[in-house]
Formats: C-alpha cells, sequence, structure tokens
C-alpha cells in the first residue's frame, strides 16, 4: 500500500521498543499509538527513549485510565465493563481512587480540575506526545479542553509525581489474557 501510494505515513499501536525499531528499518514510522497516563507509565523505560531516538510521535490514549483519574469516578454500577478490569477491580480500586484524592489536592492548588491536570501533565511530556481524550460527553469535552492551555510549571510537575509516583497504580491495565497480547506493560 505504501509502496502504491495509497499511504502516506505508517502509525503502529501497542508495541515494545523492538517491534518499533523493526518496523522503522522496513519503512519510517511516524506514530505509536500507546496507553500513556500518570497511572500507566510503563512507555517512560524503552518505548518513549526509543521514538525520541527515531524521530517517532506518541499519541497516549488513555491519559484518564478509563475514567479512574478523572475525578469523576467513584464506582462502576451495573453493566459497567470496567468491573473486569484489575485496576478497577476491589482492593485495587480503593488504592487507586486514593490516588486521585492526592491528585485533586494538586488541581484544586492549580484552579483546575483533576481530569485537566491529568490531560496536562501527558502533554507536559514532550512536545512529540499528543495526549487522545475520549469525553462520552459534551460536558466532559468541554472540561477536558482547557487543558490545552494548562502550564505546568517544574514544581507543578514535582507536586504531580509526589501525589502520583511511577509505578503507584495498583492492579494491570487489562486481564491478563489481554495484557499477554501487549508490546508494553503497566
Amino acid at each position: 500500500m505504501i509502496d502504491a501510494g495509497y499511504v502516506r505515513h505508517l502509525g503502529l499501536s501497542e508495541v515494545d521498543a523492538a517491534a518499533v525499531r523493526r518496523a522503522h528499518a522496513v519503512h519510517p514510522v511516524s506514530d505509536l499509538q500507546i496507553e500513556y497516563s500518570l497511572i500507566s507509565r510503563a512507555v517512560e523505560a524503552d518505548v518513549l527513549p526509543t521514538l525520541r531516538e527515531l524521530g517517532i510521535g506518541l499519541t497516549a490514549y488513555g491519559v484518564l485510565g478509563r475514567g479512574l483519574i478523572s475525578g469523576h469516578w467513584t464506582a462502576p454500577g451495573p453493566g459497567d465493563s470496567r468491573a473486569s478490569s484489575p485496576r478497577f477491580a476491589a482492593g485495587n480500586v480503593e488504592h487507586n481512587l486514593a490516588l486521585t484524592d492526592a491528585l485533586r489536592r494538586v488541581a484544586e492548588s492549580k484552579g483546575c480540575t483533576v481530569a485537566q491536570l491529568a490531560i496536562a501533565w501527558v502533554a507536559a511530556q514532550g512536545q512529540d506526545i499528543v495526549p487522545l481524550v475520549g469525553a462520552r460527553t459534551r460536558a466532559r469535552l468541554s472540561e477536558a479542553l482547557p487543558a490545552a492551555d494548562l502550564i505546568l510549571s517544574a514544581d507543578d510537575l514535582a507536586e504531580i509525581e509526589k501525589a502520583v509516583p511511577a509505578g503507584a497504580a495498583r492492579g494491570d491495565r487489562y486481564p491478563s489474557a489481554f495484557m499477554d497480547n501487549l508490546g508494553v506493560g503497566n
């Protein structure tokens, strides 16, 4: 498709650094779509440095951890598919919501919402990263949009790191059967 001129840019989704390198050796890769948020930071170890070395952008999905760090979510109701996710399982969800509460204190000091702070944090990780926000309602979209104008200082980033340190979330981002098929963990 590339050779025939139908495809101009090649992107990948949910692969590890080795797969990025293999694909990039065949044809220049433009972007990698992968989960990246305050509670899903595995990409920072190998993937993000590889992308930067090769000049590849990152489209970050799941920046609000499927609503867990949006500041609005409290507990799974009937029919909520997140109930099957390890991060939302009993024992883990309480711990993870405590991380959201710590983030809420930072957000309040900045005069923004938890969701705005979480989105702005992802954007602040580099100009080569685009946070993808999956707002389900107009109200959530209206809340998310001001995050694009939120500037985080080095002190703000340090406070956010204290509130939600790398590796602080409990539970995998997907059930184990799905985690085995991903290039990167949590």
